[in-house]
């Protein structure tokens, strides 16, 4: 099985209102697939999920000069959103 890059939980106010209904937002590689990260997240933290939505953060804005400004993607990653089973969950902080 593929390595994830990097896997981080995103604790806003918005994420945070989403746990009540299962689900979770995760920042990961921008080269990692839906099916890999449901697979990973099935296996590492035994739990079942039934959908995985990704999205990339907006541009930013980057200025070179006093006029020009020039569109550079500087966010190296993607957001996912999963959504699990009824009565699984994953701990915030195991630890």
């Amino acid at each position: 099985m593929d390595e994830v890059q990097y896997l981080n939980l995103v604790l806003t106010k918005k994420s945070i209102s989403l746990f009540e209904i299962n689900q979770y937002i995760l920042n990961v590689d921008s080269g990692s697939t839906k099916t890999k990260i449901k697979s990973w997240i099935e296996l590492f933290f035994n739990v079942k999920v039934i959908g995985v939505n990704s999205y990339r953060p907006p541009q930013k804005r980057e200025k070179r000069g006093k006029i020009q400004q020039i569109m550079k993607h500087r966010m190296r990653y993607k957001r996912m959103i999963i959504t699990l089973k009824p009565g699984y969950s994953i701990p915030l902080f195991p630890y």
